[in-house]
């Protein structure tokens, strides 16, 4: 008798013949298998599969409409990882057939007529095989799962961890929280419209809002000062960009290693006359080439405590007479492309709904 583990595994038997099919179901039933399922036209395999999987299938080979062969073939091309042993039924016995089932995807094979214990056994151990691989499969999912909540756990708490700082650097600084989720969002607008993928627009989403983390390290009296800059105080603010990729280094995540790009090269330019390394042309990084064109143009034509709003004409007129100069050219083409979509941004995060 089959174990209670095995006892209610479900037997698919197909046979065209009446008389080998109630031949087999008395034998299995007589040994305990409970669940028997008989099929006596090969057409209906794989509907019956897909209704409910079984754990072994008996297959006759030699039947109308569809040989066992075929009945094979349509079983593989489902690719269930768990598609159940095949077991041959066939009154054949020369190695070319043989070798045959073994190749199109057959288990093991049972000669007609059936020895009886010889059948029994070669189910009973082929129904342990697949409960052992459907307990391995099952526990490998376990394992992907857990594997993939820690991820998404850790990938959370270094995102906690962004948006504080990135809290922390508009307090800094008076800007606002409104101007952080415009710059950000413009820059996934704009890598989006580059072709990059959504994983990746969710990195400069989330990465961008740090590119002024640095500001942190700077004295205020220059940083909220509101006049002009003397020569040696704006040397001292221009290490902002240095302080944020020193504040950001060490950590081997995409999002941090994106964030940490940016802080340091969303103030070069184009033609090279950018700080801190002087960086020039497709020698910055894109990331920093997207978000200085998304951070000028809405610290513009944003409010500040030194400066009125300038309006959208006058900032796109800027930004187009920088063209091949502060900004790259090709995404400044690609910015006014976009540009009702960024107007969209702007509306949407208005100064009135930060959050």
């Amino acid at each position: 008798m089959p174990s209670d583990s095995l006892s209610n595994e479900r037997i698919l038997i197909v046979d065209d013949e009446p008389a080998n099919l109630k031949l087999l179901d008395r034998m299995l039933g007589q040994q305990g298998y409970r669940n028997r399922i008989l099929i006596d036209d090969p057409r209906q395999v794989v509907d019956r599969f897909r209704e409910a999987r079984t754990d072994l299938i008996l297959l006759d080979i030699n039947m109308p409409y569809l040989d066992g062969f075929q009945v094979m073939e349509q079983l593989m091309a489902l690719n269930d990882p768990l598609l159940p042993p095949i077991v041959i039924l066939t009154a054949q016995h020369g190695k070319d057939f043989l070798l045959r089932a073994l190749t199109a995807g057959a288990r093991d094979f049972i000669t007609k007529p059936f020895d009886r214990n010889e059948l029994l056994m070669r189910v009973h151990n082929l129904l342990q095989a697949q409960l052992a691989h459907r307990l391995l499969h099952d526990q490998k999912t376990v394992l992907e799962n857990m594997v993939r909540a820690r991820t998404e756990e850790l990938y959370r708490t270094r995102l906690q961890i962004v948006q504080r700082l990135g809290m922390a650097s508009e307090y800094r600084d008076e800007e606002t929280g409104s101007h952080i989720l415009r710059m950000s969002h413009i820059c996934a607008l704009l890598a989006r419209a580059l072709g990059w993928s959504d994983d990746q627009c969710d990195l400069i989403l989330n990465a961008s809002p740090m590119h002024d983390i640095g500001k942190i390290g700077i004295p205020d009296s220059i940083l909220l000062k509101p006049g002009k800059f003397e020569p040696q105080e704006w040397e001292v603010m221009k290490t902002h960009a240095v302080i944020g990729a020193k504040l950001l280094e060490g950590d081997d995540s995409d999002l941090l290693r994106m964030a940490r790009e940016i802080a340091l090269t969303h103030h070069e330019k184009w033609d090279g006359t950018g700080y801190p390394n002087g960086l020039s042309g497709i020698n910055i990084p894109i990331a920093g080439r997207i978000a200085a064109l998304a951070d000028v143009f809405d610290a513009l034509t944003s409010v500040r405590p030194y400066k009125k709003a300038w309006t959208v004409e006058a900032a796109w007129d800027l930004i187009k007479e920088n063209r091949g100069k502060h900004f790259d050219p090709d995404l400044v083409d690609i910015f006014e492309q976009q540009f009702p979509a960024i107007l969209e941004i702007r509306e949407r995060f208005a100064e009135s709904s930060a959050h």
